[in-house]
């Protein structure tokens, strides 16, 4: 009877031991940074060490003068910021989702045109899009209107692209097709087996689509005139610009607001990703798990 042989040991790489270091440190020394500095106040902020806290705790009285200032204008932001993630985000994660199931498990003519068409949309950079759009828009009458922000967000060529592949390895045919012969309708068809199955792919659409809409600068910049309808990226932006306008005119200064205001504003995407982690990684695993 011979005996298996044992797995060669690993060989641990020291250059790549340093190297995943090194990008761990530019990471997480920002957020660090960020967290650091948040609990500070203004005076402090300028007169002690960056990578150190000061002597005062000044981070709940920051937080609180955050939502304050500038009669709420932070708290806005946030519910726009939000408003973007769930329609825009929401939206394109189901519309990519029917869209790749439909491509990849339903024929009809021109389905083979779309493949390079969904390859030059992903290929193509988002910024050389936000003029044409934005003319577009404006002769549409909508700029200046949170749909300007929105209806760019449905449009989501990667995700579809994800979904499009993993189910047809993902969905077998067979399957729907003993659906159909036992009478279930398509939509019932999509709703109790094909979802199911594409649950894997969706958690990374998700997250992909919820970080793009969320960190959106360029688009709401040249869409939206109206500060009531900002989202945090653009508007603190534009806090940090009046901030330097301040300081020239020896006028009050806001940095802690600033960073306080950045701090809060990186938070809901961290804990979207650590809590979808687990769904994400057993997903995944089992996903790629055939019977």
């Amino acid at each position: 009877m011979s005996h298996p042989r044992p797995l060669p040991r690993q060989r641990k790489s020291l250059v790549l031991t340093l190297m995943m270091s090194l990008l761990l440190v530019y990471t997480l020394l920002p957020i660090l940074w960020l967290l650091i500095n948040s609990t500070k106040s203004q005076d402090s902020l300028l007169s002690s060490f960056g990578l150190w806290f000061s002597g005062d705790f000044s981070l709940w009285d920051n937080i609180s003068d955050t939502f304050a200032y500038a009669d709420g204008q932070f708290g806005r932001w946030l519910l726009n910021t939000l408003l973007y993630v769930v329609v825009g985000a929401g939206g394109g994660t189901i519309l990519a989702t029917l869209a790749g199931y439909g491509l990849a498990r339903f024929d009809f003519p021109g389905r083979r045109l779309f493949l390079p068409v969904l390859l030059g949309a992903i290929a193509i950079p988002a910024t050389a899009l936000a003029v044409p759009t934005f003319l577009m828009f404006s002769n549409m009458g909508l700029t200046n209107t949170p749909w300007a922000v929105i209806i760019p967000s449905l449009i989501n060529p990667l995700g579809l692209y994800l979904v499009w592949f993993f189910t047809e390895d993902a969905v077998p045919g067979q399957m729907l097709e003993a659906a159909r012969i036992d009478g279930a309708g398509e939509f019932r068809i999509f709703r109790s087996i094909a979802l199911r199955l594409l649950m894997p792919a969706l958690v990374p659409v998700l997250l992909f689509s919820f970080v793009t809409s969320w960190n959106n600068y360029f688009l709401p910049l040249i869409m939206l005139n109206d500060a009531d309808w900002l989202p945090l990226t653009v508007g603190l932006n534009n806090w940090s610009a009046q901030n330097q306008q301040a300081v020239t005119a020896t006028g009050e200064a806001i940095d802690n607001l600033i960073i306080t205001g950045s701090l809060i504003s990186i938070i809901p995407t961290i804990v979207l990703f650590l809590s979808l982690q687990r769904f994400w990684e057993t997903g995944l695993v089992s996903g790629g798990v055939k019977e």
